[in-house]
């Protein structure tokens, strides 16, 4: 159990909780919400020991393991499956021991290293780490790529799995679906819904909480409340708490109003001096129950276009990708047939580079068509949010200097009055954004967006950083916006509440998906789990690498049920003679003749290892062909 018994945390001056008291059961999984700088991120730094309380205690279980994610990433040469494995630190240890007792040849040592890997379980880290790669999206060639390849936001979702992969009690996830798409949540949902440990999730997305939390945890106005349920049931019990407290406010000043009546009436009246006395102090005592202040301020709005033609812009036989520095291309997507409307709602599903980027980028034109024809009508005024926009934001510039840039002839009062709109009221618009929160400058980089007056809005998931409340602004926002949208998002109360109709982009096709966003999370859950059940056993020496097989699913069509079945054979067979050698190798005898027949196992271990990684990379492309 976590409690908490009178705790208070500041940072600098500003007190951010304060008289918490509480308690939080083992096996709880306990969504955190509450508006940008209600102290969530360092309420887990606190539990963390990595800042004190200002007053009270926080206790936690003696021996209880933490895991959480790391906020940074070094540009590592480490291989992406050795990065996450090291996640469990003593397995990680282990595995590397036992190679360099290999490297060595020291019988002895790889003795006492498979020991210890039985001990510990570890004959299987691999593969687990193999599944939370897979589950977060990263294909089975990637693996073994460094680290120090992969961009920001991958290396976000590597720090995701190299804390699912750490051994603990207690687990705390701070916004761990940014930079995920889609598919990657629905599968993280299912992987926290299995975890047996204590986990406290910090989250904007209320469909992800809804899924995952037993209980809710509310940071507001610097107190900590702990209600049961999801994100929905929260919303409830708010409400009706709200409304409770506002019939007691009312109330309260009935009954104040009287009292002070009867006082004003009668207080100097000898007759009614005692009763007039007695009112008093009622008065006095009466509790001062506030009135309900109203929660969500934040409203915005996206101005209506200059113009709105009815045809807006249309693919016709695209060929969509990308042109190589050497010429060549990268085709992507093939034969699209796409185009849109004054008024259509479009919400775009898929895999993580199925190409859902790659095809609003060609609808924006920033990427040149590789064959067929992109129509746009002359009056196409597009806004586009992607995925680096908040980055692309300029530093040491206010939100008034970034509106300058766009139109050089409007007046400083126009500015003001329209960044009011967007929540950077008086002076916050002329502030520098170095100092804004995420979730402030991607209000910044959507209000200027609005600022054009687009008829499309092209949006690539734009919810990274805003917070419920925002999100709830944002899609009441759109819902109300008279132009087309085509939008990127794994928030799926958001494309929910905007899209009235999905295209799934897979295998280089982009078609209608018949169906709603829980058909198509079953859909997501009824593929077979390509690469999880089969997950490299143990990252092999560099001088046995081998590239994974071309993926079937690329070449197109469904896997041979007799290939299928003659490589799930394969495999087995590899397992089998693997465990064999890894049996002996545990065995004390084999080390009996001075470690001759130790290091015959050890090459046989090697090798089979290798031609294990090479059946199961065809296995995963065969999986995925017949997934398709």
């Amino acid at each position: 159990m976590i409690s908490f018994r009178n705790f208070a945390l500041r940072r600098g001056e500003r007190l951010l909780l304060s008289d918490v008291d509480l308690a939080l059961h083992a096996g709880y999984r306990v969504g955190v919400v509450g508006r940008n700088g209600t102290g969530k991120s360092s309420l887990f730094a606190a539990m963390m020991g990595e800042v004190e309380a200002d007053r009270g205690d926080i206790d936690l279980p003696g021996k209880a393991r933490i895991a959480s994610v790391a906020q940074e990433t070094p540009s590592l040469p480490d291989s992406a499956i050795d990065f996450v494995l090291s996640g469990d630190q003593a397995v990680h240890a282990a595995i590397q021991m036992e190679a360099n007792a290999f490297a060595n040849e020291d019988w002895e040592a790889v003795a006492e290293a498979h020991h210890r890997l039985e001990e510990l379980n570890g004959y299987d880290a691999t593969a687990r780490a193999g599944k939370l790669l897979h589950g977060l999206g990263f294909p089975a060639e990637t693996h073994a790529k460094p680290v120090s390849d992969f961009s920001g936001g991958w290396r976000v979702r590597l720090n995701v799995a190299r804390a699912l992969m750490t051994p603990s009690d207690l687990l705390l996830l701070d916004e761990p679906t940014n930079h995920l798409d889609l598919d990657a949540v629905v599968w993280l949902e299912d992987w926290l819904r299995k975890y047996p440990g204590t986990l406290l999730v910090i989250s904007h997305d209320r469909e992800f909480l809804d899924n995952v939390v037993t209980h809710t945890l509310h940071l507001h106005e610097g107190k900590a409340r702990l209600y049961v349920g999801g994100y929905t049931d929260f919303e409830r019990q708010r409400a009706e708490q709200l409304r409770q407290q506002q019939i007691a406010f009312e109330k309260e000043q009935t009954e104040r109003a009287h009292l002070q009546s009867f006082i004003d009436r009668f207080k100097a009246k000898a007759s009614k001096a005692k009763q007039a006395q007695s009112r008093m102090k009622r008065l006095a005592k009466l509790a001062g129950t506030e009135a309900v202040r109203a929660e969500r301020s934040i409203r915005i709005e996206f101005p209506a276009p200059l113009k709105l033609p009815n045809s807006l812009i249309r693919l016709n036989h695209a060929d969509c990708g990308y042109r190589q520095p050497d010429g060549s291309v990268a085709a992507i997507l093939h034969n699209v047939g796409f185009g849109l409307e004054a008024g259509d709602r479009i919400g775009l599903l898929g895999p993580n580079g199925a190409g859902k980027s790659t095809l609003v980028k060609t609808l924006v034109g920033e990427l040149p068509l590789l064959a067929g024809e992109r129509n746009a009508h002359p009056d196409l005024r597009i806004g586009y949010f992607a995925q680096h926009t908040v980055e692309s934001l300029m530093a040491g510039q206010s939100p008034i200097d970034h509106l300058r840039k766009l139109s050089p002839n409007s007046s400083t009062q126009a500015f003001r009055d329209f960044l009011g709109k967007w929540q950077f009221p008086g002076d916050r618009a002329f502030e520098s954004i170095d100092g804004f929160s995420g979730g402030e400058k991607a209000r910044l980089a959507l209000s200027l967006i609005a600022w054009k007056q687009p008829n499309v809005l092209l949006l690539d998931e734009p919810t990274n950083h805003l917070d419920l409340e925002m999100r709830e602004a944002l899609a009441e926002a759109l819902s109300d916006f008279d132009g087309a949208i085509v939008m990127v998002s794994h928030d799926r109360h958001l494309i929910g509440l905007v899209s009235d109709t999905f295209w799934r982009v897979h295998d280089g096709v982009v078609e209608p998906f018949d169906g709603d966003l829980d058909e198509y999370a079953a859909w997501l859950r009824s593929r077979p789990a390509a690469g999880e059940a089969k997950a490299v056993k143990a990252t092999p020496p560099a001088s046995t690498a081998v590239q994974p097989a071309p993926s079937a699913a690329k070449k197109g069509g469904k896997a041979n049920p007799q290939k299928l079945q003659q490589a799930e054979q394969r495999v087995v067979e590899l397992e089998t003679a693997l465990a064999g050698i890894e049996a002996e190798l545990s065995d004390a005898s084999a080390y009996a003749d001075g470690g001759t027949r130790a290091g015959e196992l050890g090459k046989r271990q090697v090798e089979l290892r290798g031609q294990l990684e090479i059946a199961e990379a065809a296995l995963l492309a065969l999986y995925e062909a017949d997934a398709a």
